[in-house]
């Protein structure tokens, strides 16, 4: 479950940004994408354990959830895939060569308390 040591690794940054402005964090914002491989359940359970015995301890985590787009060389048209388990476009079925969302695993925010 790889999804612990990505949790820890937020709540370490998070805390350390934390110590740095003399604030705490009472909620924590992720965008994750669909490809990224992180299970959003499983994360969110592990954020909850890793935050234990630290500063973050009580915060939230928030998850934006990040559909896959691909760019259809065919529509030259930006298109959201029904499903990761086809890579073609929805609408004239080319195979996607391009992916340009849905890989994401980024903290975008840090809600805070003084």
């Amino acid at each position: 479950m790889h999804e612990l040591s990505i949790a820890v690794s937020i709540v370490e940054m998070a805390e350390a940004e934390a110590l740095r402005r003399r604030v705490q964090v009472s909620a924590v914002h992720l965008r994750l994408g669909t490809l990224s491989g992180i299970v959003k359940d499983a994360l969110l359970f592990s954020y909850d354990l890793a935050c234990e015995g630290t500063a973050l301890c009580g915060s939230s985590l928030v998850i934006e959830e990040i559909p896959t787009v691909i760019y259809c060389s065919t529509c030259k048209a930006e298109r959201s895939l029904d499903s990761i388990q086809r890579f073609c476009c929805p609408v004239c079925d080319a195979p996607a060569s391009e992916i340009l969302r849905g890989r994401e695993l980024e903290v975008v925010a840090l809600e805070i308390r003084e």
